[in-house]
């Protein structure tokens, strides 16, 4: 399992959060008595192992295993599934408890439900006729710390969901994982939302807070002063476009999973034929958290100056005499060699793919694609990709970037690309098309496009970014400034009203409220932004920024925020809360339906 990040630099104490969860699944298996085998849904395996080593499992007579189709093997008595409440994971659970039955085996059967239990769920164990057999509880895992500055509320389809099945339960979740950090940190004083499903979960939170109030103390300033919530259908632009920090590179190319990549051993200089190892990415490795921020670029420049000046220093040591304070400094550079050696094997194997013409061609694009001065060109280079048979979802990423920034595709070239797209990939796309067009991130023009009105109001596109010493956000994608964060960085220097305009021209309704007793005014007519409410906390810290991200966020998003934190100037800090980690790809695979 992944290495679980230190959280002692927090600026919020998230491991008494990371504790709690550990203290309620310990519980839950103490009041287990004995050995028992825990079958944990393959989709929290991740999530539980950033809250709880394996072997403290172990400590509790724990047997892990991975729930699916196949039947359970275990000479456990006693079972415990650990699941999300979806209907296809019951089926699994019914098909292993029916199997059981049949050869005569007798076990105790534990359910628990994460974070809560659902009526729907109960009734398929109902109609399997394996209810009776079986304890049903809840395992309330709303937040789960990825780093010292990122909360996963771990709902991988909240924006498939929202957008396109009309399903919005996600939405009440993300309101109790905030409702629940406000038990630990005190009520949330000033509130801004943008988007339909921000400004719902800002509403939930209110009546969450009517009718079950956090009594904080009266005197205790809430550590929290500002929650911003924005939906990610309000920029859409932005996952779409290819990542170029370290860390966002590593999930565009690698896919980082809970803090961690997986590859083959081979990148890693190590030789396993063919097996495959975990490397752990977070703040713990000092020298990823100096360089995972950084444009791709300047990292390579740095991992060289790293290694030419312990060669150097190694090269001193044999040869002259050292001091013992300078042997010992020079044994400290050793101790980061393994770090060392990591990055430089992951940057070279990034690099094979970032050098490619290909690559490169495709950076080119995009940027054309958001400049939005060059259709024709557009139009045709996504017709060649369907005709050389790219990669689907790279087709489906750039076609939903072309659609967002022209307010969709004149009705001549919508039905060509989706007749195109069906002929060079199969008619099975169909679904595909028909969600992605639900969702409105495909579709046919029927006003004037307002995005070059975005991108001048909003200084998207910074034309001279020096990626080495970058001065703005841009950096993180070589020249664009992602559209969430400008609207971030807007909401905490100035507040939304002076861009009141530009706010109306993006998807969704905004608000900016108040609450509890330690929101400086009750009128939202003097809701100004840093100067009087965000930036002052009574006792003197920084105040704290929580941003939270309906439907993902992106890591150049976060690298950027990191940024803007480190601001001279700036006088918060910032925490991302999102449903999940996200790229363009992976986003564009949640509204591809499967077959079979």
């Amino acid at each position: 399992m992944a290495q679980i990040p230190n959280l002692d630099n927090a600026p919020l104490n998230l491991t008494s959060i990371r504790e709690q969860s550990q203290k309620e699944l310990i519980n839950v298996l103490k009041n287990i008595r004995g050995k028992k085998c825990l079958v944990i849904d393959p989709k929290l395996g991740g999530s539980i192992s950033l809250i709880i080593q394996t072997s403290l499992l172990k400590e509790h007579g724990v047997e892990l295993r991975f729930l699916s189709a196949e039947p359970l093997q275990t000479d456990c008595t006693k079972v415990v599934y650990l699941v999300h409440s979806q209907l296809s994971l019951m089926k699994y659970i019914c098909s292993n408890i029916h199997n059981d039955v049949s050869k005569g085996l007798q076990r105790e059967y534990h359910v628990y439900f994460v974070p809560r239990r659902t009526v729907a769920c109960e009734k398929v164990l109902e109609e399997e006729k394996v209810h009776h057999l079986m304890t049903i509880g809840e395992y309330p895992l709303y937040v789960v710390p990825l780093d010292e500055d990122v909360l996963s509320f771990e709902l991988d389809l909240a924006y498939k969901e929202c957008q396109v099945d009309g399903d919005t339960s996600s939405l009440w979740h993300i309101a109790k994982a905030i409702h629940k950090l406000e038990y630990s940190f005190g009520v949330i004083p000033n509130v801004r939302a943008k988007g339909k499903a921000s400004v719902r979960i800002a509403d939930i939170l209110d009546r969450m807070q009517a009718e079950e109030p956090v009594n904080s103390p009266d005197m205790v300033v809430p550590e929290i002063s500002t929650l911003i919530l924005l939906d990610r259908e309000v920029d859409m632009v932005t996952p779409m476009c290819s990542q170029l920090t370290y860390e966002g590179l590593l999930d565009e190319l690698l896919r980082v999973n809970n803090g961690s990549v997986e590859l083959d051993s081979s990148i890693m200089g190590v030789q396993q034929d063919g097996k495959k190892m975990k490397v752990p990415l977070n703040s713990s490795d000092k020298l990823f958290k100096e360089i995972r921020d950084l444009n791709f670029e300047v990292v390579v420049q740095i991992l060289r100056q790293k290694a030419t000046s312990m060669k150097q220093d190694y090269t001193e040591v044999t040869t002259n005499t050292q001091t013992v304070s300078e042997l010992k400094d020079f044994v400290k550079k050793l101790n980061s060699l393994p770090e060392m050696t990591r990055h430089i094997n992951l940057a070279q194997h990034l690099s094979t793919f970032t050098s490619k013409p290909s690559f490169l061609g495709k950076l080119d694009m995009e940027h054309t694609i958001i400049e939005a001065q060059s259709y024709d060109i557009c139009f045709e280079y996504i017709e060649e990709m369907i005709h050389k048979q790219e990669p689907i979802v790279s087709v489906l990423r750039l076609i939903v970037l072309f659609s967002i920034t022209n307010s969709g595709l004149p009705k001549k070239h919508f039905d060509y690309l989706r007749r195109e797209l069906l002929h060079s990939y199969g008619f099975e796309h169909i679904a595909t098309l028909n969600n992605l067009e639900k969702a409105g991130l495909l579709k046919k023009q029927e006003s004037k496009s307002n995005w070059l009105t975005i991108k001048r109001a909003l200084q998207l596109v910074v034309d001279d970014t020096d990626t080495a010493n970058p001065n703005d956000i841009s950096y993180v994608f070589s020249g664009y400034a992602p559209l969430s964060i400008r609207l971030i960085q807007q909401a905490v220097r100035a507040g939304w009203r002076p861009i009141e305009e530009i706010l109306k021209l993006l998807p969704g309704p905004h608000s900016e409220t108040k609450r509890g007793k330690f929101s400086s005014s009750p009128s939202l007519d003097t809701l100004q932004g840093s100067s009087n409410n965000i930036d002052k906390v009574a006792d003197g810290r920084r105040a704290l920024v929580l941003v939270v991200f309906v439907g993902g966020v992106t890591f150049a998003e976060i690298s950027a925020l990191r940024f803007l934190s480190a601001q001279e100037g700036m006088a918060y800090d910032l925490i991302v809360g999102t449903t999940k980690i996200v790229n363009g790809h992976t986003l564009a695979e949640t509204f591809m339906e499967k077959l079979g």
